[in-house]
């Protein structure tokens, strides 16, 4: 609250040039009124959080992988057509996976890519971080040595149909995702609240 009894909130402003800064509101404020040319731009239905185009101007940023193991682990084997590892990567996928089967985050077996999706103009690990929490209540909880025989828990492995995976992007794109949570018993995504 500022002396007047004003709120001022902090903000996550992103520039047109990429750059990302924490400010509080009433700073953006003085500095807009300050600058003879700055102008407030709001535009309601600004369209999706990332394209699944990408458009002249845009900066890709990376890409979601969904990948299924093929680790004869008799866990990872009876769950194997709902069991996805989801990451995001700022490079190629194929070269991420390389050496899958020597890597206990890839479960120390060969993995296939099941989908990716391609990101323009957002922030890798926030987005990541946000697919994470959706589908956190169906994390695999599995434990797994490595090459050293030192134990580890990978997690980045869900047990999730591809399909809700498909939904939970489209929903990010279109800025929906926070009304929604996955329900592990229903196997979907379902409303905030609606009792499902």
């Amino acid at each position: 609250m500022t002396e007047y009894e004003r709120r001022d909130s902090r903000l996550r402003v992103i520039y047109d040039n990429g750059t990302e800064s924490d400010v509080l509101l009433r700073s953006l404020q003085r500095a807009l009124h300050r600058d003879e040319a700055g102008r407030r731009i709001t535009d309601p239905d600004a369209g999706p959080l990332f394209a699944g185009e990408s458009e002249e101007g845009d900066l890709a940023s990376g890409t979601i992988y969904v990948l299924r193991s093929n680790s004869e682990n008799p866990v990872v084997a009876a769950s194997r057509d709902v069991l996805h590892k989801i990451g995001v990567t700022g490079g190629d996928v194929k070269s991420r996976i390389a050496n899958a089967k020597l890597d206990p985050t890839f479960l120390l077996a060969d993995v296939e890519i099941v989908a990716t999706y391609g990101l323009y103009n957002i922030n890798r690990t926030r987005l990541e971080n946000i697919i994470h929490r959706i589908f956190d209540p169906a994390r695999l909880d599995i434990k797994i040595k490595d090459r050293f025989g030192n134990p580890v828990i990978p997690r980045e492995w869900f047990l999730v149909p591809l399909f809700v995976i498909d939904e939970a992007v489209e929903r990010i794109k279109d800025n929906s995702i926070g009304e929604y949570i996955y329900d592990p018993k229903a196997a979907r995504l379902v409303k905030r609240g609606s009792g499902e």
